[in-house]
């Protein structure tokens, strides 16, 4: 299995109470199948805090993240292949919930092949 990373946005917009919690509830069903699946390594929703840095002229700058899709969260996933992993972005409850919602499905390189360096699961 190929390890792929699933980059959650929507537009940022509120949901009813009720509505949050059933989708709350949902996403939460929703790891639950991805672990017992064994596909799942790891989802985590993103907090509000943010700053995306550049370094230009030898100086660091920070900046707020700005545009209007927010970025909710991320999924990282075992799968067979693309295919696959569209597949299970597919079923994320955030469609459901959020009509302006798009998950961004990209492969993980868990290795070089030029150096055969491979990447750390956990720092040490």
């Amino acid at each position: 299995m190929r390890e792929f990373m699933l980059y959650v946005r929507n537009d940022g917009s509120q949901l009813r109470p009720e509505d949050e919690k059933a989708f709350l509830e949902a996403c939460e069903k929703h790891i639950e199948e991805l672990q017992q699946q064994g596909k799942l390594i790891a989802a985590q929703p993103m907090g509000d805090e943010a700053k995306v840095i550049t370094k230009s002229g030898g100086g660091w700058f920070e900046q707020p993240i700005s545009g209007a899709e927010v970025h909710a969260g991320y999924y990282h996933i075992r799968a067979d292949d693309l295919r696959d992993a569209i597949a299970i972005a597919k079923r994320n409850p955030e469609f459901k919930y959020r009509p302006t919602a798009k998950i961004e499905v990209r492969a993980i390189k868990t290795s070089e092949d030029t150096t055969g360096y491979v990447y750390p699961v956990e720092a040490s």
